[in-house]
């Protein structure tokens, strides 16, 4: 039932060129282990930005910063892991590889790429039909970041080596609290349903972010709601100061109670239908529904089946870009 409600904002079918069908999803992301979120390397402090505390409150803070790229990514690889075990990844133009990220060298015809996008390195490109933008906190960074200091254990299980001489591998990091709370916007341009369904699944199932993933990191992400149009939500950046108002000053300290976070979100996004542009939104019932329906796709049972339904859909430009290089092959030994 949720997704015919969608069905107006969904595609039938891969097009090449934008026909204005938005689906816009409201993502908070919650911290479960200390986290990390930097620029750089070892001892950089954690992006943050200052920005208005709220909507109608004018006093400037500065609020803890999840960038696109730290959301984006691993998001993608946990797809790609999928696509890599039932050999749906595809080998470069030139034949020299697998797909794979960061690489230069994007096949141009596997799911990812044609979902995501790609660049560098092809001989075309994909604008990617996944739009996120800048997570924010809820409370001010000055609240949600402490201090580690790191040291090196020897094998003895001392800070001493076997000639008695201290470790001198001593740094001192910083890194963001397990319950901090970040809001942020997803937009989904001109999708199909099943590749909303990969890429919400891909959201759903992905658990580490940040630097030193495989230590910390972890991450839970819920989908608040689900909305259809011709234009995009507003920015994470209005919904978190609309929640800001919402919330009672003396309740806007770490750790901040979720029940009562997620309560001002819906407050706040219940209105987002009055909106221009903004038809409709999933109730929660049929939210709900959705994301079962996610869950029973990308199970063990049913993923395999799904996710070849999904390759296969592309099948048909696969065919339009083999005959295109023909041609333009042709071309050349003519000239």
């Amino acid at each position: 039932m949720s997704f015919e409600k969608l069905q107006p904002f969904l595609a039938t079918s891969y097009e090449n060129f934008p026909k204005g069908r938005t689906i816009g999803a409201v993502v908070l992301r919650t911290t479960q282990s200390e986290t990390i979120f930097r620029t750089e390397g070892t001892g950089e402090p954690m992006c943050s930005e200052y920005v208005q505390a709220g909507a109608s409150n004018p006093d400037t803070i500065p609020r803890l910063v999840m960038t696109k790229r730290k959301q984006i990514a691993p998001e993608r690889r946990k797809g790609r892991e999928f696509l890599r075990v039932h050999e749906l990844l595809y080998p470069d133009p030139k034949g020299n590889s697998i797909c794979s990220l960061n690489t230069n060298a994007p096949c141009e015809m596997c799911i990812d790429c044609f979902l995501y996008g790609f660049a560098a390195g092809g001989e075309g490109a994909q604008k990617s039909r996944v739009w996120t933008e800048d997570a924010f906190s809820v409370l001010p960074s000055t609240e949600l970041i402490g201090d580690r200091t790191i040291n090196a254990i020897f094998e003895t299980g001392t800070m001493r080596d076997e000639e008695g001489k201290a470790s001198t591998a001593l740094n001192t990091s910083e890194y963001i609290k397990p319950g901090v709370h970040f809001l942020d916007i997803v937009t989904f341009k001109d999708v199909t349903a099943d590749e909303l369904r990969y890429a919400l699944g891909n959201i759903l199932l992905t658990t580490r972010y940040g630097a030193v993933s495989s230590r910390v990191g972890r991450m839970e992400n819920q989908i608040l709601g689900i909305f259809g149009g011709i234009a995009e939500l507003p920015s994470s950046l209005e919904l978190v100061q609309g929640i800001y108002d919402k919330l009672p000053a003396d309740k806007r300290e770490h750790p901040l109670n979720t029940e009562a976070l997620v309560t001002a979100t819906q407050d706040v996004i219940s209105t987002w239908t009055s909106k221009r542009g903004i038809s409709m939104q999933l109730s929660t019932t049929e939210l709900d529904e959705l994301i079962a329906d996610i869950d029973r796709h990308l199970s063990p049972d049913d993923q395999a089946n799904f996710l070849k339904r999904l390759d296969e859909s592309y099948a048909p430009m696969r065919q339009l870009k083999a005959e295109s290089k023909k041609k333009g092959k042709g071309k050349k030994q003519e000239a």
